[in-house]
């Protein structure tokens, strides 16, 4: 029993000197609880702007009147679908005749599930002002003639009047909704949105893994410490790590982007070729991300640690919850992390069909990040050669 408390005594006084794992251990937790508080107290009700397009002044009233709908009013239809592929708005309404034709960007489930029950309850409400309508204008025709008739002949009994249905007076247009869907078709859901961004975040999270995993390996078994005592340089040995790691991370980001594609049957409107692009830089960064963290940890518990306070924000602010909806201040954190940007850009890439160019802003910020972190990976070898 002696022996059991002595060891026990040992591990919990080589803790105790350990101030960067006791932090860990009490602060990390809380900081991540917090921030799950405030991704998921963010008001996430969905908001949708429909373009209208020779549409009645009638209904575009009532699908203002609808929660979360905003209605733009067009001239043109070919306007209108530039702006809906442009991804300006959700949604286009064209009415013709009797026929709503309706084209959804669909990127968005909850979206077009708004904008149908928007023009559905618009249609009814104008259906019931139509109904209501002609039945005040049938009441008014049935009185006069009835005034009419009893002036002629007073002896006539006054009764309640009967509409008759066959004279057309109660008809109303039978109204008929075409839908398109530029992305996936009806039965396209959730999980499409959120694809191309879970993609993204399997990409960053295992080669974050891998890589913080190996570095740290070699370290405590003398390897790099061997390696520095040679006449190679910090930058040589980050160099060289990024290739050999790099190569290995080509071949992860093909094979979690083609299975993603053909195994789950995604669809993507833009090139697969884009997305590999942006799959591998985005496994760049997370590869000079690992071996960061694994050269500024002193043990593997402490880089364990240090892997859920990177991990869970990025999943957070990768935009599966809608920074838009957020307080300014939480957005501006979601612009320090790679994940947002590589969300974004595979976003566009396979659901709106963007290319490179189109996508600029973010592969810029994704290489400012890569180039950011060799650097610092360089200065961090510091702590094991001063020369």
């Amino acid at each position: 029993m002696i022996r059991i408390l002595t060891i026990a005594k040992k591990v919990l006084q080589e803790l105790l000197r350990d101030k960067r794992s006791l932090a860990l251990m009490f602060i990390a937790p809380i900081l991540i609880m917090w921030l799950m508080n405030v991704m998921f107290s963010a008001n996430d009700d969905p908001k949708t702007s429909v373009a209208t397009v020779s549409v009645s002044q009638s209904i575009k009233s009532n699908l203002d009147k609808v929660k979360g709908v905003s209605v733009v009013d067009y001239k043109s239809r070919i306007v209108a679908n530039a702006d809906l592929k442009d991804n300006k708005v959700d949604a286009v309404i064209y009415h013709h005749g009797n026929e709503y034709d309706v084209t959804y960007a669909n990127t968005d489930s909850s979206k077009t599930l708004l904008t149908k029950q928007a023009l559905n309850a618009a249609l009814t409400r104008d259906k019931f002002a139509a109904l209501t309508g002609k039945l005040n204008q049938a009441q008014v025709a049935v009185s006069k003639s009835k005034q009419t008739l009893i002036k002629s002949n007073p002896q006539v009994v006054q009764s309640k009047p009967q509409l008759a249905k066959k004279n057309g007076i109660l008809r109303v247009p039978k109204i008929k909704i075409i839908n398109h869907y530029n992305y996936g078709n009806r039965n396209t859901g959730f999980f499409a949105k959120i694809v191309p961004i879970l993609l993204g975040f399997f990409v960053f999270l295992y080669v974050f893994l891998i890589s913080g995993m190996a570095l740290l390996k070699e370290r405590t078994s003398g390897t790099l410490k061997r390696l520095l005592a040679t006449p190679v340089k910090r930058g040589e040995i980050v160099y060289g790590y990024m290739i050999g790691y790099g190569l290995v991370s080509i071949l992860q980001a093909i094979v979690i982007v083609l299975s993603t594609i053909w195994l789950i049957k995604v669809d993507v409107v833009g090139s697969i070729f884009n997305v590999a692009v942006i799959s591998f830089l985005l496994a760049l960064v997370a590869l000079a991300f690992g071996l960061l963290i694994s050269t500024l940890s002193d043990s593997e518990f402490q880089l364990m640690q240090l892997i859920p306070l990177i991990i869970v924000p990025q999943i957070f602010f990768s935009g599966i919850v809608p920074l838009a909806s957020m307080v300014k201040w939480i957005q501006y954190i979601g612009k320090f992390m790679p994940l947002t940007y590589a969300g974004d850009a595979l976003t566009k890439i396979m659901l709106y069909g963007n290319n490179l160019s189109t996508v600029g802003g973010d592969i810029g910020a994704l290489l400012a990040f890569l180039v950011m972190l060799l650097y610092l990976n360089i200065i961090g070898l510091k702590r094991y050669r001063k020369v």
